[in-house]
């Protein structure tokens, strides 16, 4: 079968790997789409995500869609979305409830561990039956195939408190900030600003909610950008950071999304000391995959999010155009 596999820095491969076999506990998957995420991006391009470098060959995707094989309890052909994190269940963040933040997770298409922990872009996939969450009826696989980035949304969300009839903003407008925009947005938040380098992003942020958008360039001249409640970060950069902590009100809240790139990332600290500002980090997901799915069934107008859908034989231009944040948001690989 077919696997997008990474072999380092731009060396991007479709692969012909083995089937793999079923087995007690396990759900074999047929996948039918993967959206390529930002963490997939920085493996091709730099053989790394954050502190994460690849040891080894890595099948990358963890944003992944399709339709049962086999599995305990299920009836074949059932459309599922796929819980990306196996989480140990023993230590101190699982028996707290944070899950999300398992210090001993295995994450599909990651290079955090060695044997890195294989990915979803391939053909067939094989998962503990426990990752397999129903697609709900109404919700084709197209659409179902964000729930993933929508769930790292949807926590983000919930780490920033209650949203509701507060003035927000949101610095980066690539899929996850844009699909940020729609929870803010489905939370009743009373206006979603939003910054970004890119046009074409800030598009897409107002096709799923926003009420203001602004250019990156401009921010700190816009009026619209003075005392937000909340601030999500979701570009990973230093100057995104720094915008936000300063467009946040005296008592506010800012949480970090986006990974910021590797080593110390100055901001401005003396703002969230004067105006006790609280910063709090938010990581990956866990029981919000069903939320995702249920705000997908409940029709979150999140299409505009996906602008590409191309063949998993051509993986490298789908990557490529992935990169070019001046056409494209969400791009999706389909396993016909």
């Amino acid at each position: 079968m077919r696997a997008v596999t990474v072999h380092g820095a731009g060396d991007l491969r479709v692969d012909q790997v083995p089937v793999p076999e079923g087995g007690p506990g396990t759900a074999l998957v047929d996948i039918v789409y993967g959206g390529v995420c930002g963490s997939d991006l920085h493996y091709y391009h730099r053989g790394a995500v954050g502190d994460f470098t690849l040891r080894e060959p890595l099948v990358v995707g963890h944003e992944v869609v399709g339709r049962v094989r086999s599995a305990p309890g299920w009836e074949p052909g059932t459309p599922v979305a796929v819980h990306p994190a196996t989480p140990c269940d023993r230590c101190p963040e699982c028996l707290s409830g944070r899950r999300n933040i398992c210090r001993d997770t295995r994450y599909l298409g990651s290079a955090a561990r060695f044997p890195h922990i294989q990915g979803g872009f391939r053909d067939v996939l094989a998962v503990p039956v426990g990752q397999l969450r129903a697609v709900p009826e109404g919700v084709d696989l197209r659409l179902a195939a964000v729930a993933e980035p929508l769930a790292v949304a949807t926590h983000a969300v919930g780490r920033a408190g209650e949203v509701r009839g507060r003035r927000c903003l949101v610095t980066g407008a690539g899929p996850i900030g844009a699909l940020t925009v729609a929870v803010l947005a489905a939370r009743g938040a009373a206006e979603i600003v939003v910054s970004d380098l890119a046009p074409a992003a800030l598009a897409v942020a107002r096709a799923v909610g926003a009420t203001h958008t602004v250019l990156a360039s401009d921010l700190a001249d816009d009026r619209a950008v003075v005392d937000v409640d909340v601030a999500v970060e979701a570009s990973g950069s230093a100057p995104g950071l720094a915008a936000a902590i300063n467009a946040t009100r005296r008592g506010g809240t800012v949480v970090q999304l986006g990974l910021l790139p590797p080593g110390t990332t100055p901001f401005p600290g003396n703002l969230l000391v004067t105006r006790e500002v609280e910063l709090r980090g938010a990581f990956r997901f866990d029981h919000e995959l069903d939320e995702a799915l249920a705000l997908l069934a409940g029709g979150l107008p999140v299409a505009p999010v996906i602008t590409h859908e191309m063949a998993v034989e051509d993986a490298v231009a789908a990557f490529d155009t992935a990169g070019d944040r001046a056409v494209a948001s969400k791009v999706l690989l389909h396993f016909r």
